[in-house]
């Protein structure tokens, strides 16, 4: 389907982007030495995983990401001088940093959060007269000046599956490579007991190519996860042949592991030293295991001084939903703020038994994880999350463990002026009073408990399984035993695929919003005593917790392609599903006023005195389902339900998404701070909160 003029203003680069600077100074500098220079090499090995994510993000994002350092340089960022060479009016200069700054805030030029392709608001005339400033710049417009603004095709202006006329760099090469070939690979792979986190996948003449991440193109039999490195395929591929090609990113990767050895000497105990170790060996050799031992010394590294975890993590942007992007965070802990969070740890065992199943649905018993609040130094990735529960790996999670951490700084970042759509003038004041206290708190029960949460029923090995097989549990949902659950080899992700993330998601929003109407876990954070005070600040900030979902959930609508009738956003589709959740609790409860025939005015009305007596009973009949479905592996029925309370119907695709197009804002992104070795100690560089700051910042990390 072709792009029509209408339809290409939606794309169009934020003018101008929410430009935040991440505030570090103070924290940064009440480290040691010794912690200042760990924190440091740790940021390199980090962002020199940028190119990376340019890589798996679209083809000519690292061209672009060339460019526009190139003129940088070129210039000494004197962006007048650009101006004058290449005789641009205030407003193209303007246009071309804009986008610049926000394709350097979502590390591509597909936006980390919705995964739609945004373009510069100039024409490729204007594009192309920076690029005949010097030789260098010349030749990059070349390479990306089939990529830098709208695509023939819509499907092209989004990320999912090749197959389905979408763009995927996690399928490089491979235009026709369908969503059910992908599958079969991925199951043949979990098959032979390999991981999928650092892995790509490319059509041959003959058959696949398993592209893995890793320094070494030819790591020996011994370093490897699997002894084989090519088969003969059965079945429906029949015919084709799978090989694994190591080297992937072979540069990059090193680059990596040299600089993640060198953090090592700095590194504070022992714990830190072994991940260090089984870090540069997964970097270099392409062992996820080693990466699994990474992670494992991660979680018994408690409450050090600078926080880090680096590697393929996150796999939203895959649209097969198993393959991570690079992501790498270094932080120092906020001690006041990792109070709260410490206390509610200890309430854990606690509050578990609070949610909508019993026990033989749940850990036989909760790990207490490491759970701190902490301000970013060095978040490399495509995006910046509010909060993040890690690792993955359901195995270790399971049985050994995981770290929540709450970014403090990201959660209190703010753009100017920020304006507030879709709540009513008179509820205004509450909200923002308490906003950020209902966010934090939210985001402690959505990592904590929402990801901690939950059993997985297993058959662990062939006869061997992690319940009563003989008596198996009962269903709350229907009351009959279950008859689902996952065999040996099976993981939450490959069992649900793609919907997985998503549906995760939505599981622990659930959770925080079924536990936020707990008064005694508010007063954890510091609001109340505990006793039920509806029209106090406990009150205050319950309400503000429940506006700011269904808020979030009409904002979503932005994330949803009306022409390809999916969603882009994983966060995002599970809020919507969650403001569905409280619509169809009741008018009494909750409802979308508008008076205007074209919805533009239209504000939640949301009844704070039935929270309790409606809302919650809502939430909680709804993440009771998506739990058992998850812990029993009843993918059928688990996929109905997420799509049919997902599925966009007429009125929320013609009267309501248009509104939330006309009112969106752009999505902030984040200036860091980057630090150097001066006289042997490593000093903190700090950068304007704008466009020309944020190219600065970049283009002073040489190791990209």
């Amino acid at each position: 389907m072709a792009i029509d003029e209408e339809t290409l203003k939606q794309y169009l680069a934020d003018s101008p982007p929410s430009v935040v600077r991440l505030e570090i100074k103070p924290h940064f500098e009440a480290l040691s030495d010794q912690e200042k220079l760990y924190a440091h090499y740790l940021s390199i090995a980090c962002y020199a995983g940028t190119r990376i994510v340019l890589h798996q993000v679209s083809p000519e994002s690292e061209g672009i990401y060339d460019f526009i350092i190139a003129v940088h340089k070129h210039y000494n960022g004197e962006w007048k001088k650009v101006q004058s060479d290449a005789k641009l009016s205030d407003e193209e200069l303007k246009a071309f940093l804009d986008y610049a700054a926000m394709f350097l805030g979502n590390t591509g030029n597909y936006k980390s959060f919705g995964d739609s392709k945004f373009i510069p608001r100039m024409e490729p005339q204007q594009f192309k007269a920076i690029a005949a400033l010097t030789d260098e710049t010349i030749q990059l417009w070349e390479q990306i000046k089939d990529g830098v603004f709208a695509n023939a095709e819509i499907g092209q202006m989004h990320l999912g599956y090749p197959g389905e006329g979408h763009l995927s760099t996690y399928y490089p090469d491979s235009p026709k490579i369908t969503k059910k070939e992908i599958g079969l690979l991925s199951d043949f792979l979990e098959s032979k007991k390999l991981l999928p986190e650092n892995t790509r996948i490319r059509s041959t003449p003959i058959g696949y190519e398993v592209l893995i991440a890793s320094e070494n193109e030819r790591p020996g039999e011994t370093e490897r996860d699997i002894p084989e490195q090519e088969w003969d395929l059965e079945g429906e591929l029949k015919g084709k042949k799978l090989v694994l090609t190591y080297g992937d990113y072979s540069k990059n990767m090193a680059t990596i592991a040299d600089a993640i050895e060198t953090a090592g000497k700095y590194a504070a105990n022992d714990n830190e030293r072994a991940m260090m170790r089984e870090y540069s060996k997964s970097f270099r050799t392409g062992s996820l295991e080693a990466y699994k031992e990474s992670q494992r010394f991660w979680i018994r590294d408690k409450g050090p001084m600078v926080e880090s975890d680096i590697g393929f993590v996150e796999t939203y942007r895959d649209p097969h939903g198993i393959r991570g992007e690079w992501e790498g965070f270094v932080a120092m802990v906020n001690k006041e703020r990792t109070k709260a969070f410490g206390k509610l740890v200890e309430a854990a065992p606690e509050l578990i038994p609070k949610l909508p199943w019993g026990a033989e649905f749940e850990k036989d018993k909760f790990s207490s994880p490491d759970f701190t609040s902490l301000e970013v130094l060095t978040f490399a990735g495509s995006g910046i999350p509010a909060g993040i529960n890690i690792p993955n790996y359901d195995d270790i999670r399971q049985t050994e463990g995981f770290k929540n951490v709450s970014l403090g700084n990201v959660l209190g970042a703010k753009g100017p002026n920020e304006p507030i759509p879709f709540i009513k003038d008179s509820d205004l004041e509450v909200y923002q009073k308490y906003r950020d206290e209902a966010f934090e708190v939210q985001v402690g029960l959505h990592e904590l408990l929402g990801h901690g949460c939950g059993k997985l029923l297993q058959e662990v090995k062939e006869g061997e399984y992690n319940f009563d097989i003989k008596n198996p549990p009962v269903s709350p949902i229907d009351g009959k035993p279950v008859s689902t659950w996952y065999k040996p080899g099976q993981t939450w992700g490959s069992v649900f695929g793609s919907t997985a993330a998503s549906y995760e998601e939505c599981r622990a929003e659930c959770v925080a919003m079924a536990l936020s109407c707990d008064f005694g876990i508010l007063s954890i954070f510091g609001i109340g005593d505990g006793s039920e005070d509806i029209n106090g600040p406990p009150g205050d900030l319950l309400y503000a917790s429940y506006l700011s979902m269904a808020r979030a959930g009409i904002a979503a609508l932005q994330f949803w392609d009306p022409n390809a009738r999916k969603w882009g956003q994983a966060h995002m589709q599970a809020r919507f599903s969650i403001l569905r959740t409280f619509l169809d609790a009741g008018e009494e409860f909750c409802k979308l006023d508008y008076s205007a025939n074209d919805a533009s005015d239209l504000t939640i009305k949301l009844n704070r005195n039935k929270i309790i007596s409606m809302g919650r009973p809502a939430v909680e009949k709804y993440l009771q389902k998506l739990h058992i479905y998850k812990a029993t592996a009843d993918v059928e029925a688990g996929i109905k339900l997420y799509n049919d309370i997902t599925h966009v119907d007429e009125f929320f695709a013609e009267k309501v998404r248009p509104v939330v197009l006309a009112k969106q804002r752009p999505r902030k992104v984040f200036v860091q701070a980057n630090t150097v070795v001066e006289g042997g100690r490593a000093v903190l560089r700090e950068y304007e909160p704008n466009a020309e700051g944020m190219i600065r910042s970049y283009a002073d990390r040489s190791y990209i």
